[in-house]
């Protein structure tokens, strides 16, 4: 277990949109983060600016957290429940019907691209950011836009556009979009392909894992904080 010292990515959005290259380095971790759970054929079903965590390093390196609807595809059933933030959540979902997780959490990926790149979500009215059933319209209709005030490269557009489709079927996949020029851009040499199979493994001293016995020392010891401490400080 870490501590995120460096807090939400969406404080980071909340100030502005930020730089295309940022971005990119916080997405580029993001799709690796996710890939890395659907290959152990687990999909997240909440994907959101806020369940990202950053750590306290210059870098600021990403963390996924939050998986508390999370579903796995060795466990469980194909999903259907309607799960997830409006605003980030896939048109399949909104079905209910079987739909497939791993598809719905790239769309949800697309989700927190736009919305670093533009400094608002795709689908939500900014003026009327509480009504839910308009912005569940817009995502059943996929109505969004760029604005002409923010200046985003073709590339960038071109990848947000092939993730923002309804079918999930001609939807792009987690693999086609890390062969995407913009997301190959600059991508550092451990999130490549079989990098992470080398950051996990348990012989790796660089990156060592924490055993079972820590986690839930850590676990306990923040349960005993959270029951002593006054619930007015």
């Amino acid at each position: 277990m870490e501590y995120a010292a460096g807090g939400e990515l969406y404080n980071r959005v909340c100030n502005g949109r930020i730089r295309e290259d940022e971005a990119r380095y916080f997405f580029q971790q993001l799709i690796s983060g996710v890939s890395y759970c659907h290959d152990k054929e687990i999909c997240h079903r909440d994907l959101k600016l806020e369940n990202t965590l950053l750590d306290g390093s210059p870098a600021n390196r990403l963390k996924i957290c939050d998986f508390g609807y999370s579903k796995s595809y060795l466990l469980h059933s194909r999903p259907h429940s309607v799960i997830g933030t409006p605003a980030y959540i896939a048109p399949e979902v909104l079905s209910g019907k079987d739909y497939d997780g791993k598809l719905a959490d790239v769309w949800s990926c697309g989700v927190i691209l736009y919305t670093m790149l533009v400094g608002a979500l795709p689908f939500e009215d900014i003026k009327d950011t509480e009504n839910f059933q308009k912005t569940i319209k817009r995502v059943m209709a996929v109505q969004y836009k760029f604005p002409e005030r923010v200046c985003i490269s073709q590339d960038s557009k071109n990848l947000i556009s092939r993730i923002f489709v309804a079918n999930p079927a001609m939807r792009i996949t987690m693999k086609e979009i890390k062969s995407h020029p913009w997301f190959l851009k600059n991508l550092p040499k451990e999130l490549r392909d079989g990098a992470q199979d080398v950051y996990y493994n348990e012989e790796n001293t660089k990156y060592p894992l924490q055993s079972i016995e820590e986690i839930m020392n850590i676990v306990n010891e923040a349960k005993t904080t959270t029951a002593t401490s006054s619930p007015y400080l």
